[in-house]
């Protein structure tokens, strides 16, 4: 193989891999959560040899539960977490959201557990999923700069997202994935215990907020959220992925940080 030939290989798997498709399959199609061992493979031309970011997976996925029972695990194994490493234990043992079976690895936080402000996204993307750590791609570097520019930074605040695992393609995590991991994120903050939270995106403020209105209308408004101990004051404003997408919109997530700032004395 030229070396031509080979970056023009490597930069397929990198597309598919940002895609999600990050397993090689046979040309007969195989329930993968069956259980049964997949049959081999019908031998083919040579292929490009992955990188590390294409990963081949020979093992098959157990099946998740049903919905219904996953939510209903989830809430009585969240609500056994005594501390936030005891919560980070148990969901890395948590098979009940399918998506930690096309994940890398668990996104459980990042920042200060003891800061006054908390942050939550609705879920990782690749940069995330690849280290293990929320907010580190494009819109992680936007959020830092905006917390500078409020004189905070990671050891001042804590962040998380609702949906611990990054779904294929970064695609919008499913209703039913999003109530799953709920209570995980519920028992997070009521953990953490911060006097502000900020939700970041319409679907966290949704998630956490129980509004329905969109992001637009509701960004820069406070809200009250109880942690389980007691209530805090919390504020939806634009995810930082879509500040990228519309800069003009910029001018309000700075009023909305200022607002936050003010608040955290």
């Amino acid at each position: 193989m030229t070396p031509a030939q080979g970056k023009t290989a490597r930069d397929l798997l990198d597309f598919y891999a940002e895609a999600g498709a990050d397993a090689l399959i046979g040309e007969t199609p195989v329930d993968r959560f069956s259980g049964a061992e997949p049959p081999a493979a019908t031998p083919r031309a040579a292929q490009p040899a992955p990188g590390p970011d294409f990963e081949i997976r020979s093992a098959s996925p157990a099946a998740p539960p049903p919905p219904d029972e996953a939510a209903m695990a989830a809430r009585a194994a969240a609500k056994g977490a005594q501390s936030l490493e005891e919560l980070r234990a148990i969901l890395d043992k948590f098979d009940g959201c399918a998506l930690k079976a096309t994940a890398t690895q668990l996104v459980f936080a990042d920042g200060n557990p003891h800061a006054r402000v908390m942050f939550v996204g609705e879920a990782p993307g690749r940069d995330e999923d690849i280290e293990g750590l929320p907010f580190v791609g494009r819109s992680g570097k936007l959020l830092d700069r905006m917390l500078a520019a409020i004189g905070l930074d990671r050891t001042k605040v804590y962040i998380a997202n609702i949906v611990p695992w990054r779904p294929p393609g970064n695609r919008t995590p499913t209703p039913q994935e999003s109530q799953i991991c709920l209570p995980f994120i519920l028992r997070q903050i009521e953990l953490a215990d911060p006097d502000v939270l900020v939700c970041l995106g319409g679907p966290s403020a949704q998630t956490l907020l129980g509004i329905k209105d969109g992001i637009t209308k509701t960004r820069g408004r406070w809200f009250t959220f109880g942690t389980g101990k007691r209530e805090i004051r919390a504020m939806p404003t634009f995810h930082p992925a879509f500040l990228l997408r519309s800069p003009l919109q910029k001018r309000f997530a700075w009023r909305d940080f200022l607002a936050i700032k003010k608040a955290l004395g």
